[in-house]
């Protein structure tokens, strides 16, 4: 994970609104994305790759790009097993970003919390292991890839969170690890937030032009009015 600090924009954000990404924005996932890549190679008789190229897997999935030159066998086969060992190790195999329970609790008594992920999972799921994280009372609403048909990059899950949560969506933030969080928030007309405790880099946010890069949501707080 990157520990630089990169601030595009110190001036403060409005917001009674705050969408919050889950994996690698409140809690870290890569030990769960390393084990699923393993189960799922060994599956297919491969052996697995370095560290980079099997975080490699999920980032391009998030974004809907190839994984044929990484995997080297069926595609389907593989995402099977891949998926279902991923999902199965969550809740075991994610851990929080330090300070993020704190961090919620300030922003909670700022704004409504709502959670977007791209897990194919229920919403009971999420709220399950939120719930075994103690972080489940501060949202007000969570929004999974099986509640929209169009997730993110799609606004359509920020808009189904602005009628859940009864705000403006000029008054809301989303925050988030990846590009896809903030084209989706660009598109739905929300204030963008990136941090670098994901899997993208300082770099490739930035070409996204969010309003501000953190290096960590614990940043959050200060910024936020």
């Amino acid at each position: 994970m990157q520990q630089e600090t990169a601030y595009m924009n110190q001036d403060r954000l409005k917001a009674k609104g705050i969408f919050l990404d889950l994996d690698g924005t409140i809690v870290d996932s890569c030990q769960a994305y390393l084990e699923a890549a393993q189960t799922a190679f060994k599956a297919v008789g491969q052996k697995m790759p370095e560290m980079k190229a099997a975080l490699e897997i999920p980032r391009r999935l998030e974004q809907g790009l190839s994984i044929n030159d990484l995997i080297n066998c069926d595609r389907e086969k593989f995402l099977a097993v891949y998926l279902k060992a991923y999902y199965s190790t969550t809740k075991l195999k994610t851990q929080l970003i330090p300070n993020v329970s704190c961090t919620l609790e300030v922003l909670s008594a700022k704004a409504k919390l709502a959670l977007i992920t791209m897990r194919y999972v229920p919403s009971k799921a999420i709220i399950e292991e939120l719930s075994y994280f103690g972080i489940a009372k501060y949202f007000t609403h969570v929004v999974t890839a099986l509640d929209t048909p169009k997730p993110k990059p799609s606004p359509e899950a920020l808009i189904r969170c602005v009628k859940a949560l009864d705000v403006d969506i000029c008054e809301c933030v989303i925050v988030g690890d990846s590009v896809n969080d903030i084209r989706a928030g660009k598109a739905a007309g929300t204030k963008t937030v990136a941090v670098l405790t994901g899997l993208f880099q300082c770099e490739e946010l930035a070409k996204e032009c969010p309003d501000l890069i953190l290096p960590n949501i614990t940043k959050l707080p200060q910024f936020i009015v």
